[in-house]
């Protein structure tokens, strides 16, 4: 593949000059979501330090560039974060044009803001190139929209696990249940039990929908659809295995008539009474 960028004149494009970092977003997996800057830093970049996260195909785009790998991923053996931010400074400060490509957005549950505060204290320049997350984008191929005026007018993103790896307690459940429509849940799946008894405990229906969705737009992407009393058990059911986006809500109900990629496939849309997605989901 060679992608190639609009026809504007040179001086359109910004410049990866040597001795700075550009923090870019990768997007959630599927190639096309790349953002046209992330595509410009790639060709111009002598050192690409890349996530786990980041599909190894799209680096081919880059066949000039060294590549470092940094991914953490959880249970794994990962590099310390600390350690990561320091060889940034230490490739900068060596005259190289640097781009930390990361999944998703930087800044969104993607340590770009620690990054970013350890270069900039170091006095290395730096560019942020936003990149489209997958708990937005990973739905949304799984043909639910995280706000439809008919069902939500708040959406909540959170972390499923703190820096220790355990389920966030400073995060306050009992508030994020009762002032949120709908709930997407990043890096979730291995505390979801904890996650769920919490939203019952403050009030959330047991019967309400739940989407989860690994391996977001790409070609492997699973979606299945269940109910936050049974999540736990229906992931194991289905043999489902991180990262994976969750969603709560009655949003999740509209994949019934959304999911364009069964439409795709020759699939019929499901029926759906546009009443429910008003309906509160009944409680157990």
């Amino acid at each position: 593949m060679d992608p190639r960028a609009p026809d504007l004149p040179a001086s359109d494009w910004p410049e990866l000059k040597p001795g700075w970092v550009w923090l870019c977003g990768a997007g959630p997996g599927d190639p096309g979501l790349l953002t046209l800057h992330a595509l410009n830093a790639m060709r111009q970049a002598d050192v690409i330090v890349y996530d786990a996260l980041v599909q190894e195909g799209l680096l081919d785009w880059a066949p000039q560039a060294e590549r470092i790998y940094a991914g953490k991923r959880g249970g794994k053996p990962s590099a310390r974060q600390r350690d990561i931010s320091l060889r940034l400074v230490e490739l900068a400060r060596a005259g190289q044009r640097v781009l930390r490509l990361k999944g998703g957005d930087p800044f969104v549950f993607g340590r770009g803001g620690e990054e970013a505060q350890t270069l900039v204290q170091h006095g290395i320049p730096i560019r942020i190139v936003p990149g489209i997350t997958a708990g937005i984008a990973g739905l949304a191929y799984a043909g639910i929209p995280v706000t439809h005026r008919d069902v939500n007018q708040s959406v909540t993103f959170v972390t499923g696990h703190d820096r220790l790896g355990e389920a966030p307690a400073a995060l306050d459940w009992a508030g994020i249940a009762r002032g949120s429509q709908v709930i997407v849940i990043y890096m979730g799946m291995k505390h979801i039990g904890t996650i769920a008894a919490k939203l019952i405990a403050a009030g959330r229906a047991p019967a309400e929908p739940v989407a989860v969705t690994t391996t977001a737009t790409l070609d492997a992407q699973r979606t299945i659809e269940t109910t936050l009393g049974t999540v736990t058990e229906d992931i194991a059911a289905a043999g489902l295995e991180p990262p994976a986006i969750i969603c709560v809500g009655m949003a999740v109900m509209l994949r019934q008539v959304l999911d364009w990629q069964a439409q795709a496939r020759g699939e019929a849309p499901r029926d759906l009474d546009p009443l429910d997605l008003r309906r509160p989901a009944e409680t157990g």
